[in-house]
């Protein structure tokens, strides 16, 4: 890239697909006379998680410092962010923002390993982005860390869930701590395999677990007597099963995916994996 601006603008222009899911919301969003600063974008991921994007055209060991002095303004301004988001993209998106793990997307030609450290020991959600130019026509992102939020774990590794936003709203780590043993150990299997199909990393929101890879491939709900899986699979592929399986395209729902899979034992779990595979290489 020849200016910083010119990445900028290709991200912006095609945040959805270069990005994974994530909505464009706007450019150069200044933070105020008190803050003094601009957000070089702004967006909304597909869980309905707030993300602010910085760049920076060459290596650079103050992009991670620069996104989270951001991420202090935006986590303290969530109605003007909602707003925005109202005006963007509509109410029904604005009242579905999920402030229980925000993101901070950096996007540099290369990171130090002091970078990369810092976002380790980290307890919000970064992801460490890098781009690379071939030709005149051709660039690339290729992640290089990602930290879950929470608990500072690398992408491929396990994970914590992230703590609540507030005491007083309930969230899939206060449901997963209440419930039974055998609906934690199923969720620990499960979680288990998920992570062990490849490349991705488990971020907690508000209502379910995600599995990410450069977008969801499985949402994961905690209910009393099982696991609800949200998978991304065309439903018209796969052979219906009540009580198991079900399209959720033209139901309304918490979570990414048009394939619901009910999961309530082990057994359930191996008989799914097929359906795991498909999803996960479907997010790539």
């Amino acid at each position: 890239m020849e200016l910083e601006r010119h990445l900028q603008a290709l991200v912006e222009a095609n945040m959805e697909e270069m990005l994974g899911g994530v909505r464009f919301l706007a450019s150069e969003y200044s933070t105020g006379p008190v803050h003094r600063g601009r957000i070089d974008s702004l967006g909304l991921d597909e869980d309905g998680s707030p993300v602010l994007i910085e760049y920076k055209r060459q290596r650079s060991e103050s992009v991670l410092a620069q996104g989270l002095f951001y991420l202090s303004w935006l986590v303290e301004n969530r109605a003007e962010f909602e707003a925005l988001v109202e005006q963007r993209l509509g109410a029904e998106a604005a009242e579905q923002v999920d402030w229980s793990n925000p993101r901070v997307v950096c996007i540099a030609a290369d990171f130090s390993r002091y970078d990369l450290v810092a976002a380790g020991m980290s307890h919000h959600r970064i992801d460490m982005v890098v781009y690379r130019r071939y030709g005149d026509d051709l660039v690339t992102l290729e992640l290089a860390a990602s930290v879950a939020g929470g608990c500072g774990t690398l992408s491929g590794r396990r994970s914590e869930l992230a703590r609540p936003v507030s005491a007083n709203r309930r969230t899939v780590t206060d449901v997963l701590a209440q419930a039974s043993g055998e609906i934690r150990g199923l969720y620990e299997e499960l979680d288990s395999r998920l992570l062990d199909l490849g490349e991705g990393h488990a971020v907690s929101l508000q209502h379910y677990v995600a599995y990410r890879r450069r977008r969801n491939f499985a949402c994961v709900r905690v209910l009393a007597q099982a696991l609800v899986v949200f998978l991304r699979v065309d439903p018209t592929t796969v052979q219906l099963v009540p009580g198991w399986t079900r399209d959720v395209r033209r139901i309304g729902h918490l979570g990414t995916g048009e394939l619901e899979v009910r999961i309530g034992s082990v057994e359930d779990l191996d008989r799914s994996m097929a359906l795991l595979r498909t999803s996960y290489a479907a997010a790539a």
